[in-house]
């Protein structure tokens, strides 16, 4: 009996280090928890430190690769770098077709381990800073220029909208409503069922439960680490465009383009915030808290692209 154990124990011991060689993240060095609470000082105490490092260290484990045809037939692998497993999570049915084959084919490989993990420290603390602004502003309650306010919504005030739309690969529960939630408040039945795939590999989980994104700080946090890091339809992440991974081409340029915050508002919610002028309050609120954390992190972003006021928005 003591010998069964002792090599239980050593598997579970090689299996924690296999898990925790593959966490690259450097998130946690650059701020302590007394300083994350500063950050947000009238925060719901459902976005506790502890929560979000968990969510950190549970998709670190995570690597997602997508192939696409086109822009919108997709097929989906996801690895738990734990276990190392490879499960295809979506292959939607379009994806085997002859003129499917005929569509321009791409691959990204999204490895949520990877998000503040530069050797520039400076990138770190510009994405840190980029990511806190978004999810100060969409989760904010509170007196205008204090960025004071973030992280004190976990679901959206108006409750009463269902946000379904027509879906084939994540079609809407009956009796569900896919409203905003979490600190990148996900919205629509399309990114529930996308991100519980990520997550989980079951688009279900958050389908059947998307209560789960307010009421479990844990994935809420890591909704929003997904959303960041992971591009969809045409476009980017946010994670690529605010450490300059991500280039546009000739035709994203003529559509005013470029990377650094500004990009990352049109990822965001460029829809209502893009291409309407410098003067719009959401995207001047978001720009700053972008640069009121720059300041927390001691860092400047000289040639920093901040708005979207001439960027045309993403369709869809």
């Amino acid at each position: 009996m003591k010998k069964k154990w002792a090599v239980i124990l050593i598997s579970a011991i090689c299996l924690l280090n296999f898990g925790f060689s593959k966490t690259k993240s450097t998130v946690f060095s650059y701020f302590s928890e007394k300083e994350f609470n500063s950050f947000f000082p009238q925060r719901n105490k459902f976005y506790s430190y502890a929560s979000f490092v968990k969510a950190v260290s549970d998709l670190s484990f995570i690597k997602i690769k997508i192939e696409k045809r086109g822009e919108w037939i997709y097929k989906i692998t996801r690895t738990d770098k734990r276990t190392g497993q490879e499960t295809v999570i979506r292959q939607d049915k379009d994806w085997d077709e002859t003129w499917a084959k005929t569509k321009p084919y791409s691959i990204s490989v999204i490895d949520y381990a990877d998000l503040c993990t530069s050797e520039n420290i400076n990138v770190n603390k510009k994405e840190l800073a980029a990511f806190f602004a978004h999810i100060a502003h969409e989760t904010r309650n509170g007196i205008n220029n204090k960025y004071n306010d973030g992280l004190m919504l976990n679901h959206e005030l108006d409750t009463n909208v269902n946000y379904i739309a027509a879906n084939v690969n994540y079609p809407a529960v009956n009796g569900k409503k896919y409203y905003g939630r979490g600190p990148i408040q996900l919205s629509y039945n399309s990114n529930y069922g996308f991100a519980s795939d990520c997550i989980f590999g079951d688009k279900n989980i958050l389908l059947k439960n998307p209560n789960l994104v307010n009421t479990n700080a844990v994935i809420a946090f890591e909704t929003a680490i997904y959303f960041w890091m992971t591009p969809q339809g045409a476009k980017p992440s946010c994670h690529d465009v605010i450490t300059e991974k991500w280039k546009p081409s000739a035709a994203e340029i003529q559509k005013g383009y470029k990377a650094g915050f500004g990009m990352t508002i049109n990822i965001v919610n460029g829809a209502l915030e893009c291409n309407k002028g410098t003067e719009m309050p959401a995207m001047k609120d978001r720009i700053g808290f972008y640069r009121y954390f720059l300041k927390k992190f001691d860092i400047k972003d000289a040639n920093c692209y901040c708005d979207c006021a001439k960027m045309e928005p993403f369709p869809g």
